[in-house]
């Protein structure tokens, strides 16, 4: 089952994953919330859309802006709707 880990923490985990030029996609109930922080940060895709950013936390260490989302996006990547997906260190097991 494909899952996300930083410092050796599962921070998300699914048998439903999606994935789109290259990265791996979690549903949102597959995000252990509990490891996510707020970011004010946004990007913007041509196709994808605007996304929006979590900061990664695990015992107390952060990862900015390493989890990233399309809460809104284009019509062509409406199946990744609010799907996380991760950079920065964060591991991605299969």
């Amino acid at each position: 089952m494909p899952k996300a880990l930083w410092n050796d923490k599962v921070i998300a985990e699914s048998e439903q994953v999606e994935i789109v030029e290259g990265n791996t996609y979690f549903p949102p109930g597959a995000i252990r919330k509990e490891h996510m922080g707020p970011s004010d940060t946004q990007t913007s895709c041509h196709w994808k859309g605007i996304a929006s950013y979590f900061d990664v936390v695990v015992d107390g260490k952060v990862n900015k802006d390493a989890a990233w989302f399309y809460p809104d996006p284009k019509p062509e990547a409406k199946h990744i709707k609010d799907h996380v997906a991760f950079w920065r260190g964060v591991k991605i097991e299969q």
